[in-house]
């Protein structure tokens, strides 16, 4: 029974792995050995949300629907999916990295004193859904851009990262906003991976 948990985990990272994809579109992993701390940036203008025209349209339906149920609740919806940026996306992503290097070999936060920015612009998002007997990860797509703070035009690395899935807390995501944390986790961990074997 042991070895048939052991297979199945493997076989899920396997697939896990496998179904994301990371092109570089310009400069490379190397350019980046001599760096050991990144300021970050986030970015999500431009958003596309699948199934909707833009992230408005995506934002106007789901408010009504939840206003229909419950006056109010589709304005509470609008202030928590702005304010997950910056309370549980971020941070996971933050704490995601640097759970790599445990030694702070490289390092990454908000407003660090370092001439380098990693900006992460969010081009998709899909939060998924979990209503008990059924679920679907969340999905994220970004481009990920390094660059010197005083030259932005000289782009270190650029990278599009694509088909990026939040797994599941145990099955217990249901707040939309835990589910998408998990996809930026995911993204941070598949950076870290690819800048640690890239920059050797």
């Amino acid at each position: 029974m042991k070895k048939l948990v052991i297979l199945f985990t493997a076989l899920l990272c396997t697939t896990f792995m496998f179904s994301q994809k990371v092109k570089i579109t310009q400069g490379s992993y190397a350019a980046l050995k001599d760096i050991k701390e990144y300021n970050l940036e986030f970015d999500y203008s431009s958003l596309s949300i699948p199934k909707y025209n833009s992230e408005e349209d995506f934002l106007i339906d789901k408010m009504a629907k939840r206003d229909d149920k419950n006056p109010e609740s589709g304005e509470k919806f609008k202030e928590s999916w702005f304010a997950d940026r910056e309370n549980r996306y971020e941070p996971k992503f933050i704490e995601s990295f640097n759970e790599r290097f445990k030694n702070g070999e490289i390092k990454v936060g908000k407003d660090l004193k370092t001439e380098y920015t990693l900006k992460i612009h969010t081009t998709m998002m899909w939060a998924g859904y979990n209503v008990g007997v059924w679920r679907e990860n969340s999905k994220i797509e970004a481009t990920i851009y390094v660059y010197k703070n005083d030259d932005p035009n000289t782009v270190l690395l650029a990278a599009d990262f694509t088909r990026v899935e939040g797994g599941g807390l145990s099955g217990m995501d249901y707040n939309s906003g835990d589910r998408i944390a998990q996809a930026y986790g995911k993204l941070a961990k598949k950076l870290s991976i690819e800048i640690d074997r890239g920059a050797k």
